[in-house]
């Protein structure tokens, strides 16, 4: 079978390392972009739900957060309904750096999509959500403190 986790995974490490070097000089560093990126699509996110969104556990979350939150990207802010809930949001700085992310994003997706008719881009796309679900299941099950069988 070929090694298509080892394809995904080199492709993966290889566009997080150019986003680090070039986000480096705006203070994100190891990955804190994809957290600011998702705060500010999904203002008022909770920390549980964006660490579940990213596939990471809640630590490295809360870490990830409180190095955006001290360089002043986002805040958070307390539930009106609920004290014990707080949510993530942008702060003008975080907005601000929010359209180069983005645009560095768009340029790596066509980057890697160079080549590929509209049919094949899809394709690949529907295929890898596919991949993503199966291992999604997986990811909750060894979350909950489960082992796999393999």
């Amino acid at each position: 079978m070929t090694e298509i986790l080892r394809e995904i995974g080199m492709i993966a490490r290889a566009l997080d390392s150019i986003s680090n070097i070039e986000f480096k000089e705006y203070d994100l560093t190891k990955g804190q972009y994809l957290y600011l990126v998702r705060i500010c699509e999904n203002a008022g996110i909770i920390q549980e739900k964006l660490a579940e969104m990213i596939k990471v556990d809640r630590t490295t979350a809360a870490r990830a957060i409180k190095k955006l939150e001290i360089h002043g990207f986002i805040e958070k802010r307390d539930d009106p309904h609920n004290q014990k809930i707080r949510k993530l949001y942008p702060t003008d700085k975080g907005k601000t750096i929010y359209p180069f992310i983005k645009r560095e994003n768009d340029y790596s997706n066509s980057v890697a999509l160079e080549g590929f008719s509209e049919r094949e881009a899809d394709s690949l796309f529907y295929l890898l959500q596919k991949v993503r679900k199966n291992v999604e299941k997986d990811w909750e099950y060894v979350k909950r403190g489960n082992k796999r069988n393999y």
